[in-house]
């Protein structure tokens, strides 16, 4: 089961030639002041800002040399793993029901904003296409695909208990990122919490495969866990 990503276009940003560098780094400045924080991240600034972050990077060679010219503590923090990148696309691709924009990457629905996705793979729409060729790259394992898979005595299984996120996000996208019991998700109820659940439990059989997996809310699914 493969997914196409949509076409995504930001816009066209704003002629900022005409703006100097001191309106700039007085606007970031003022930001600050008003978040009373000793860094800004793009999200933040992108919020709050007059302007769009993306100047600061093109105008002062990086958006940590801009904090730096605004006497602003410097974020070092670039080290997020490609794997903490996808996983934390796919919860709010989840929370969402839909793909996500540029502009809805940003907390508290997101644990990171668009920048890390940037920084990783140069353009937003590069990490949707990364993300989506990631998710594609799961086998999915059906009922005839698994006929190739040798038995583990040990498990008594032919496939793992868990759920990888790769299969999961096809599960849930299958499902329309509802819960198959009673209908509710994330994306009408922030509240609501979505997890893939094996039909047939795996502690009686049940396969780690499409056809024996769904999207249940936590409700739902611990109400299914009581009864078997």
């Amino acid at each position: 089961m493969k997914f196409e990503l949509k076409k995504y276009n930001r816009g066209t940003p704003k002629d900022y030639r005409n703006t100097t560098d001191d309106e700039l780094i007085n606007d970031l400045r003022d930001v600050a002041n008003k978040l009373q924080k000793n860094s800004v991240t793009h999200g933040e600034y992108d919020q709050y800002g007059k302007f769009n972050s993306y100047i600061f990077s093109k105008r002062f060679g990086g958006w940590n040399n801009a904090l730096g010219m605004t006497g602003l503590q410097i974020n070092k923090n670039y080290d997020i793993s490609e794997e903490d990148l996808f996983q934390n696309l796919e919860e709010v691709w989840i929370k969402l029901g839909k793909q996500p924009t540029y502009k809805e990457m940003q907390k508290p629905l997101s644990k990171y904003g668009p920048r890390p996705y940037e920084r990783r793979f140069s353009t937003w729409q590069k990490a949707l296409e990364k993300f989506v060729a990631y998710v594609n790259n799961e086998e999915d394992a059906s009922l005839e695909e698994i006929k190739t898979l040798e038995f583990d005595p040990s498990t008594q299984h032919k496939t793992k208990r868990d759920i990888n996120l790769q299969l999961r996000f096809i599960v849930m996208k299958r499902d329309n990122f509802k819960c198959k019991n009673c209908g509710r998700s994330p994306a009408t109820d922030p509240s609501i919490v979505l997890h893939v659940d094996h039909i047939k439990a795996w502690a009686n059989g049940g396969e780690t495969i499409l056809e024996n997996l769904q999207t249940l809310c936590s409700k739902c699914n611990i109400g299914k866990s009581d009864l078997e």
